[in-house]
């Protein structure tokens, strides 16, 4: 097996006899990337016993691509005969576990995979091991960070086309068709979430996606993006002007600026995912805007586009480390009369300062 990956089963053991956990049950595809660096495979589940090497369960035709890509004992199950629920069953019962307690991740493990379990384990703990994926999760090694700046590359060059493509009279779709091919072209393997760019009135919705409107003189063009390589993703977020747009929307946009580098000066090991919060907050309170303000500015950044650990939020009591990534900030501001402008970036935290991944001009463009 290789040693990248004998470090992170190393490490969930280690929270696993914090957590006095005696099996981890991974079948979340993000877990999976993590634990074996394959992309490209479904019907997959791998078992980290505390005391034992790890085991993988998957279709009987992928049993020789698993066991020679992780070079993890595989167990095949032909289906519709077996099903994983019973091979991961056998392979527990094989680990000498007869009541063993089981972690796993808490909404991607499958009813029947759980029912079977319960069935033949009536007296097995069940415990929700996601907050211990996400802290294994939260510091990148090198290889890595080698994938996200890849991503961001990408990402960046999705964000060049977007703002070219960005006309009066353009849909906001025929805009994102334009930020995709170039990403695709630029080596991303996707985007890891549903793109947006949004316009005018538009703007002000949380989660919205792009669509048939056509982008009008006089407004707002918020373009959000993301990008992914080898699984691990990278995401922006900025904002167009389209002719005048009035001194509101560009002071806001502005202000936004100046809290993100406020929050990234902040962005230090060591420091709480609260002050870095605070740091911006503090920009946006002077403006006499916090009550438009959100309470979460960012997210861990890594296999998953938002990461549950750390979160960047008012009060927060969570520790920067070095070698965590971040995204700063969230779209933040939402005022009926200014709209929602945006700016978001991936960071990577680093002894030396931080590292913006997503190295793309920051300032309102203007059209």
């Amino acid at each position: 097996m290789d040693s990248l990956f004998e470090r992170r089963y190393s490490a969930a053991r280690r929270l696993m006899a914090q957590l006095d956990i005696d099996l981890l049950l991974v079948n979340n595809r993000e877990n999976l990337i993590y634990f074996t660096g394959l992309t490209d495979i479904e019907c997959l589940a791998i078992l980290i016993p505390r005391e034992a090497p790890p085991c993988a369960v998957t279709l009987w035709l992928d049993v020789e691509f698993v066991r020679q890509k992780t070079g993890l004992d595989t167990y095949g199950y032909f289906f519709p005969k077996g099903n994983l629920a019973a091979t991961v069953i056998e392979r527990i019962k094989a680990y000498g576990m007869e009541q063993p307690t089981i972690g796993f991740e808490r909404y991607f493990v499958g009813f029947s995979v759980y029912d079977a379990l319960r069935q033949v384990f009536p007296e097995t703990k069940f415990t929700n091991a996601s907050d211990l994926f996400y802290r294994i999760r939260a510091i990148k090694d090198s290889t890595e960070l080698h994938y996200m700046r890849q991503a961001g590359a990408a990402v960046a060059k999705g964000m060049e086309a977007a703002v070219r493509a960005v006309e009066r009279g353009v849909t906001e779709l025929e805009v994102l068709a334009e930020a995709e091919y170039a990403m695709l072209k630029s080596g991303s393997g996707g985007s890891p979430f549903r793109p947006q760019v949004v316009s005018g009135e538009r703007t002000l919705l949380t989660h919205p996606c792009a669509g048939e409107k056509k982008i009008q003189d006089g407004e707002v063009v918020v373009i959000h993006l993301g990008a992914t390589y080898n699984g691990y993703c990278a995401k922006m977020c900025r904002t167009v002007a389209v002719g005048e747009i009035g001194n509101g929307k560009r002071a806001t946009y502005e202000l936004l600026v100046r809290a993100q580098e406020a929050a990234i000066k902040a962005l230090v090991p060591g420091s709480t995912t609260g002050g870095i919060d605070a740091a911006a907050r503090e920009v946006i309170r002077a403006a006499g805007l916090e009550k438009y303000y959100l309470d979460v500015i960012g997210y861990g950044v890594g296999i998953r586009q938002s990461e549950f650990y750390p979160i960047l939020c008012r009060n927060g009591t969570d520790k920067i480390e070095t070698g965590m990534v971040v995204d700063l900030l969230l779209p933040t501001i939402y005022k009926p009369d200014i709209g929602g402008p945006r700016i978001t970036d991936c960071i990577y935290v680093d002894t030396t300062g931080p590292e913006l991944l997503t190295d793309c001009p920051r300032q309102l463009v203007q059209k």
